[in-house]
């Protein structure tokens, strides 16, 4: 009988990156049913209309309702129906000091458990440091989904590399949208936006592009972060169309403030030339925008954030140095200029295997492994003293 798993994380209608990759991930794991979601949600959380669920998503069990204290416990016993617990780890969705109320849930867990990081810091504080070691300590299994978190977990933390399994970000198939004509290069980015994304540097790559006949547009996809809206409003997306007014590119620029479902993200990904990724961040080791831009057949020009890196440098897209917008724009006039480049640069490298089915095939080998390591232990325990 196939197992069964429960998962813990944020869910939609949450519109997180992590919402989205849990859905995913759940989806393609749990296709015979049984399984369950412990829904994380914070008491400020009032996002809906988020991506529309697949039909075969495992449902909601339990919400765990992070302000409220204690909440840990009914989680915990939640989990404990299915056969397997995949847990997701990103700073800031469990309560406590730097999370740390989701250590008593793995320890409260009768069944394995997996845990996934979705961030390995480069310079944690102390008790940073000392609530991820305590994660990869407790938990059955750990997954990094690039090989650069996997050596800075085991560089970094005094953790047992034995639990550490590297399986990549699953990857959406757009291949079946047919790629969009139009009359002017077309640059994207998308997701939730928020200081730190970098758009402005593309803004400024995208004045130096001035000479370019017809002049690109680029689209900016996806509402403000929740958090940063609560705490900020939309500064700064305001300050970019300021930025965009004062550059002289207004006119080359398309907003579009919505969350969008998937057949309408294929279609707007497909009509793109090139996606822009111009992130500040020196520490991410995951991107599922990257990912889904390289499986759907689009360059990149991204900034050497560690993902891109791992994942660029010899396929399907153009490294830029972080906060260079001289080098963005060549790096995009490259790519929309050159004939034939574009075929060069496609293609997701390791192809079928970073497929969500390929990639949920691997979670479902690990788990099963698990299990097999508990059943000696189980007969043991039936034994008569």
């Amino acid at each position: 009988m196939p197992a069964t798993y429960g998962f813990l994380s944020t869910y939609p209608p949450t519109q997180c990156g992590l919402a989205t990759f849990n859905a995913a991930l759940a989806t393609h794991l749990s296709g015979t049913g049984g399984s369950g979601v412990v829904r994380l949600l914070a008491g400020d959380d009032t996002t809906g209309g988020g991506i529309a669920l697949d039909r075969s998503a495992p449902r909601v069990v339990h919400t765990w309702h992070t302000d409220r204290p204690g909440g840990w416990v009914a989680a915990a016993t939640a989990l404990n129906r299915f056969d397997v617990a995949i847990v997701q780890h990103e700073y800031g969705i469990y309560p406590g000091d730097t999370g740390t109320e989701v250590l008593p849930v793995l320890q409260a867990l009768r069944i394995p458990s997996i845990v996934v990081l979705h961030t390995v810091l480069t310079h944690p504080d102390e008790m940073q440091r000392t609530v991820l070691e305590q994660i990869v300590r407790t938990a059955d299994a750990v997954i990094t989904m690039t090989d650069t978190a996997r050596r800075r977990l085991t560089e970094l933390y005094a953790v047992d590399p034995h639990k550490i399994t590297v399986i990549p970000h699953g990857a959406g198939s757009h291949l079946g949208v047919p790629r969009e004509s139009h009359d002017r290069p077309h640059l994207l980015t998308w997701g939730l936006l928020g200081p730190g994304k970098g758009i402005e540097w593309a803004l400024r790559a995208l004045a130096f592009l001035d000479d370019v006949e017809p002049r690109p547009l680029y689209t900016v996809a996806g509402r403000t972060h929740p958090k940063v809206l609560d705490q900020w409003g939309d500064a700064y997306r305001d300050s970019l169309k300021e930025l965009a007014a004062e550059l002289d590119v207004e006119d080359c620029v398309q907003w579009s403030d919505v969350y969008m479902e998937p057949a309408d993200l294929s279609r707007l990904i497909r009509s793109a030339d090139a996606v822009v990724l111009p992130y500040d961040s020196t520490e991410q080791v995951t991107s599922g925008v990257l990912i889904e831009a390289v499986g759907a057949g689009v360059p990149v020009v991204a900034t050497e954030f560690p993902h891109a890196v791992e994942l660029l440098a010899d396929g399907p897209g153009l490294l830029v140095p972080h906060q260079d917008p001289e080098a963005m724009a060549m790096a995009i006039r490259h790519i929309i200029t050159e004939p034939g480049l574009t075929g060069r640069l496609t293609g997701l490298a390791g192809g079928p295997t970073l497929r969500w089915p390929a990639v949920a095939a691997r979670y479902q080998a690990l788990a099963g492994r698990l299990l097999a390591d508990r059943l000696p232990l189980a007969a043991a325990a039936t034994i008569p003293a």
